[in-house]
This record gives structure tokens, C-alpha cells and sequence, in this order.
């Protein structure tokens, strides 16, 4: 049996075209997916009750010294973000590997700050009471919201040039508050221990 290439096909409907979520939708399901983590996040604190610890590492002092240093490698990473960043968008001259750097020092300062956010969140909870930490739980929420939303972000289609950005730079500017109320504070307070 032969076939005949040049014969007419059946009549098949051809395919749609895969249907693009409209550009409501584009902005509005990262912006509900960073309000639901941050409001899960800030109601599982509140409603836990704190278990006073949730890990600590054999070398360092306290959990407080464990979440100081590896804060402050998150941030250290989050730098790197913020100056590969500026590259990447032409503000300052920049290898033509800082786009890998970018991604990298982005997902080790993730990385880095995940057990922070369990110890806080399972063994002190959402806490309000002096404005240090009040903002500290607030930030930390907002911070793993607005950090899901970025990540929605990046896999979407012709976005405005300036929205990355500033979606980046709410990542960074919470990051960093986070550990001026926390790592800083500690260590001006109990010192630059191990």
C-alpha cells in the first residue's frame, strides 16, 4: 500500500491556538497568589503555638546565632541579586554571565532563607508585640508573597519593562528590612557571635 503525499487530507479541524490568559489576568493571579502566601503565612503564625525552637546547628551558640548568619548569607546573596540586576538592565557594566549569576544568587538567597522562615514561623510565630518584630512577622510574610508573585512574573509574556523591577526590588527592600529587625539586631545586641 502506498500513499500518496500529495493527496488531500481529511477534514480534521485544525488546532486552536493555545488561548493567552488576558492581561488582567496576566497581573491579577501573581497579586492573589502573593496575598493568599502571605496571608497563610501570617495566619499559621498567628494560630501556631510557638514550639520555642525548631532547629539549631552544631558550631553556633544559640538559634538565634544559626538564623543571624544564615540571614545575613541571604542578604549577602540577595546583594549579588541586586547588583546583577543593574547589569542586566544595563545600569552597570557586567559580564555576560550575570544573567546566570543573577538566577544562581537568587535561589541560594531563597534557599538560604527558608529555614529562617520555618524556625520563625514554627518556633516564635507571628508576633506584634514591640514594633521591631511586629514588622519583622509583617516583612517576613510579605517578603515569601511578593517573592511567589516574582516568580509567576518571570513566566509571563510581554510584561511592561518596568514591572520586574519593581517587583524585584519590593523582594529586596523587604528582604533587607527583615534583616535589619533581625540578624543586625541580634548581633548588635548579643554580639557577632557564632
Amino acid at each position: 500500500m502506498s500513499v500518496d503525499p500529495n493527496a488531500a487530507t481529511q477534514g480534521f479541524p485544525s488546532p486552536r491556538p493555545a488561548e493567552r490568559p488576558s492581561s488582567a489576568a496576566r497581573y491579577l493571579v501573581p497579586a492573589l497568589v502573593a496575598a493568599a502566601v502571605a496571608v497563610a503565612l501570617g495566619a499559621y503564625g498567628t494560630v501556631h503555638d510557638p514550639a520555642g525552637t525548631a532547629f539549631n546547628l552544631a558550631g553556633f551558640s544559640s538559634t538565634g546565632a544559626v538564623k543571624s548568619w544564615l540571614a545575613t548569607v541571604a542578604i549577602l546573596f540577595a546583594v549579588v541579586q541586586f547588583l546583577s540586576a543593574l547589569m542586566l538592565y544595563g545600569r552597570l557594566p557586567g559580564p555576560s554571565w550575570s544573567g546566570a549569576l543573577h538566577r544562581w544568587s537568587g535561589r541560594a538567597a531563597f534557599l538560604v532563607s527558608v529555614p529562617v522562615a520555618v524556625h520563625c514561623l514554627y518556633a516564635l510565630g507571628y508576633q506584634t508585640y514591640e514594633t521591631r518584630v511586629f514588622w519583622h512577622s509583617l516583612l517576613g510574610c510579605f517578603f515569601f508573597g511578593v517573592f511567589s508573585a516574582k516568580m509567576l512574573l518571570l513566566r509571563s509574556e510581554r510584561l511592561p519593562t518596568w514591572l520586574l523591577p519593581i517587583v524585584g526590588g519590593l523582594v529586596f527592600t523587604a528582604l533587607t528590612i527583615i534583616w535589619l529587625t533581625s540578624a543586625l539586631w541580634f548581633f548588635r545586641t548579643f554580639g557577632v557571635t557564632a
